[in-house]
């Protein structure tokens, strides 16, 4: 097939550093290439791919300078999608609903999917305006706030199964990983290794709106001993950091649709500890993969019962359920859906729109 992914151009694809999307992006086009197919990846110039790279910005927002409108941005990246859309079989958007207006009216094949929570206020308004928009969840639990959306299906995450060498031998501390928001829960994350008397590693980025917050419940609690924080880690010190653990503690807050760092500690062979909040009964299989708690008193209980895991058997179910081969292919089975009805029809009236000069039909500059 001719497959269009477009990323989100906060980050390069994949990511230098943090970037769920845009890490979860690069590991699909990779194996949708391996697979044969035929991949188009739009995104920023600073981005690395197995596919035909498609540079619609010089760099990453987030790390170019100087700083641009993003809003600049963004419009390049649907004048690009736009001009190119007769040139695929089926278009994937991981840009939430900016481009819902543009590709309802080009009559091609697209569908989306939100790597976000799906209950800030106005995307249910915006979503509702397209009812026909074809979307993808990441969980289940995704969908809720949004349930008369036209959802083809759930497909979880995957990632690489020879990115992260898992280790069998129990860890010596429990890790948190993610950003330091309270959302996150790094505060009962704490709380709860201090209550189980073990150490706790964190290895986070503090968001810049969130410094504030770090500043006042968070650094007077790491001592550099039993709390160490480690900063921001990359794909190779992940590894070592997650893989030396005992457990992850995943203490969420809020609906977290899917929870990429809980399959990079399963695929590590690390268990992992959560509170039963978003996806985070879907991710985990209780009992096999981690536990699942109602909360911090319960989470110190599932500390003293780590040794009635198997870590072989965390591997194994992270290579049964979360590999980029699997999420391919079941991204694969709605993208053929999506492209077979009246195809034909499709193309031929996309280009009638194009001639007509809805969208422009100039040669894009690289």
């Amino acid at each position: 097939m001719r497959i269009a992914q477009v990323a989100p151009l906060a980050e390069s694809v994949p990511p230098k550093l943090y970037g769920g999307t845009e890490r979860v992006v690069a590991w699909l086009v990779d194996e949708l290439v391996s697979l044969g197919h035929e991949v188009t990846l739009f995104a920023s110039g600073d981005s690395k791919t197995s596919a035909q790279l498609h540079a619609v910005w010089p760099r990453a927002l987030r790390l170019g300078r100087p700083r641009t409108d993003p809003m600049v941005a963004q419009a390049a990246l649907l004048e690009a999608v736009a001009r190119h859309a007769i040139d695929f079989d089926v278009i994937h958007m991981h840009i939430d609903w900016l481009h819902l207006p543009l590709l309802s009216r080009l009559g091609v094949p697209f569908l989306t999917t939100c790597h976000q929570r799906m209950d800030m206020p106005g995307f249910p308004e915006m979503v509702g305006r397209f009812p026909d928009a074809p979307f993808v969840s990441i969980s289940d639990n995704q969908r809720l706030p949004l349930s008369e959306a036209n959802w083809l299906g759930t497909v979880y995450h995957g990632l690489p199964p020879d990115l992260f060498r898992p280790s069998f031998e129990a860890g010596s501390y429990l890790a948190f990983l993610g950003r330091l928001t309270a959302e996150k829960g790094p505060e009962a994350a704490i709380r709860i290794a201090r209550a189980a008397k073990m150490p706790l590693r964190v290895a986070a980025k503090v968001p810049r709106g969130e410094r504030g917050y770090f500043k006042e419940k968070l650094e007077p609690q790491i001592d550099g001993e039993q709390v160490q924080l480690t900063g921001e880690v990359n794909d190779k010190t992940k590894r070592q950091f997650l893989a030396s653990a005992a457990a992850l503690l995943f203490p969420i807050d809020w609906p977290e649709p899917f929870g990429l760092v809980m399959i990079e500690a399963m695929a590590c062979g690390t268990p992992v500890i959560a509170f039963k909040s978003g996806s985070v009964p879907e991710v985990i299989d209780d009992g096999i993969t981690g536990f699942v708690v109602p909360g911090e008193a319960e989470a110190v209980e599932a500390i003293g019962r780590l040794s009635e895991l198997d870590r072989r058997q965390v591997r194994r179910h992270f290579e049964k359920r979360f590999t980029t081969r699997r999420m391919a292919q079941e991204y694969l089975r709605h993208y053929k859906v999506l492209g077979k009805p009246n195809a034909g029809q499709v193309h031929a009236g996309t280009k009638t729109i194009l001639s007509q000069g809805s969208v422009s039909d100039r040669p894009l500059a690289p």
